[in-house]
């Protein structure tokens, strides 16, 4: 199915029980722009991990000028920030990877929670060819970490040289990050450039194995998927 045509027909299935959350990576922008194509009023928002690169939010408020979406961002709850932070460091989250869990935990698992209480469907930007544990995507599908919600995966298909041509055919804002060499842009202290071969993912936790390539969004930490 055509991309935008998925993302209307959920719009329309759902009404204001669908919301977008983006972090701006390079799908994300290519959905927003969809968004502005459909004209359909859908609730955006962002998740301040309170690590986040200056690129990320020069880029936030490009697309704000230029669709006119106020995207809303949700923080995490800074009492549990503080604690962590007061009680393992700024840097705990490199010493393993429950660290990095409980880190990701707090900053974005719990947040998202939050944003998406109230709704029965979210739109991502995912795609299968990112990384080894995308592959079983679908374009509509149950969300095992937040139970009864559905999640909605318009871009599915796409590959990274097709987002960029959207990008550039349609004038879409980009994160000046990718400029230098990143491929997947999260906190600025989990993030770094990709080298030439690596896959989408290999610039996250770069310190971590393979498997541990999520932060716990899109995965099923209940039945041992991790946070």
């Amino acid at each position: 199915m055509d991309s935008l045509e998925v993302l209307s027909r959920a719009i329309d299935h759902f009404g204001d029980d669908i919301c977008m959350a983006t972090s701006f990576q390079l799908g994300g922008l290519v959905l927003l722009d969809m968004l502005h194509q459909v004209g359909k009023p859908v609730r955006v928002f962002s998740i301040d991990t309170g690590r986040l690169p200056e690129e990320t939010y020069e880029c936030s408020e490009s697309i704000r000028r230029k669709y006119g979406i106020n995207v809303e961002w949700v923080f995490p709850q800074h009492e549990t920030v503080q604690t962590l932070e007061t009680e393992k460091g700024l840097f705990s989250f490199k010493e393993s990877t429950d660290n990095r869990k409980e880190c990701c935990g707090i900053r974005k698992v719990e947040p998202l929670g939050r944003a998406l209480e109230g709704y029965s469907a979210w739109i991502t930007g995912r795609r299968v060819d990112q990384s080894e544990g995308r592959q079983d995507l679908s374009f509509v599908e149950a969300d095992p970490v937040h139970p009864g919600m559905v999640k909605v995966n318009p871009l599915l298909n796409w590959s990274k040289a097709e987002l960029w041509y959207y990008v550039e055919e349609h004038g879409v804002p980009h994160n000046r990050l990718y400029d230098e060499g990143y491929l997947s842009i999260g906190c600025a202290c989990c993030t770094r450039p990709c080298k030439e071969g690596e896959d989408e993912r290999a610039g996250r936790w770069w310190w971590e194995s393979t498997e541990h390539k999520e932060c716990g969004l899109h995965l099923n930490f209940k039945n041992g998927g991790g946070i």
